[in-house]
């Protein structure tokens, strides 16, 4: 009997020291090559929130600088720049075919028509063009590097990032929530986001807590806040399907009257 125990113990252990790590570092293609596909596919990024590649960006980028401070575990270092690049593709392909209504992929809108969206500050992200998209990528990225080449020695420095970059992935669901809570319907979002999502959670926390690699508690907190956001985009999924979106309805009342 203990040498079963000790076999399943080995076993579960060698899963999540060996499976674990491929899996996350190929998430980002598993993650969101289908929903590049489908929007490729069918010439309209409708229900999907440009939010979601800003986040992506944003955080996978100031976890790169994060690495050269911290020094953390090398599958994770991968999934992060191989995730700036699936999400650089992602944003390319939802820009090439955004829907003429801003509402449509643009979750913080005060109504589906998109004659009241709410405004951002120097219409942050809400650009019609897309050539301000990647300045301010260019841009973020000159920034983090000056300040890696002044502060990147001091430890508060690269403590400051990991928990910023990782609170502001933590936050990916957020917006895809309330796009999905607006319409009432998950129309655009792919379910196999949302599979890969739920996967790769349950592989991360068994990475992170279980492993015998040196996690910085940052990954571990945000992690379990970004679980628990999944779980609810699960529990809407069930409540709402891909039924017809407001702004589908919209439409489709505008060409009865």
């Amino acid at each position: 009997m203990g040498l079963e125990q000790l076999s399943i113990s080995s076993l579960i252990t060698w899963l999540i020291t060996h499976i674990a790590p491929v899996f996350l570092v190929t998430s980002p293609v598993t993650s969101y090559g289908d929903q590049i596909y489908a929007m490729h596919r069918s010439r309209s990024s409708a229900g999907f929130s440009l939010d979601i590649p800003l986040i992506m960006l944003v955080a996978s980028i100031l976890k790169l600088f994060y690495w050269l401070g911290a020094h953390y575990d090398m599958s994770l270092l991968l999934q992060a720049g191989l995730m700036v690049i699936v999400q650089s593709v992602l944003l390319h392909v939802a820009l090439q075919n955004r829907p003429p209504s801003r509402a449509a992929n643009t979750p913080f809108a005060g109504s589906a028509n998109g004659d009241s969206v709410a405004k951002r500050p120097f219409n942050f992200w809400q650009w019609r063009l897309a050539r301000p998209y990647w300045k301010f990528l260019g841009y973020y990225s000159l920034t983090l590097l000056i300040l890696q080449a002044i502060f990147g020695q001091t430890p508060w420095f690269t403590a400051l990032q990991g928990y910023i970059a990782l609170s502001i992935e933590a936050t990916l669901p957020l917006p895809q929530i309330l796009s999905n809570q607006r319409n009432r319907s998950c129309k655009g979002f792919r379910l196999s986001v949302l599979a890969n999502w739920l996967l790769g959670d349950a592989m991360k926390m068994c990475f992170f807590f279980l492993a015998d690699s040196t996690i910085p508690w940052s990954f571990k907190l945000c992690g379990l806040f970004q679980a628990s956001c999944d779980s609810y985009l699960g529990v809407q999924y069930w409540m709402f399907g891909e039924g017809v979106s407001e702004d589908e309805t919209l439409g489709k009342d505008m060409r009865l009257s």
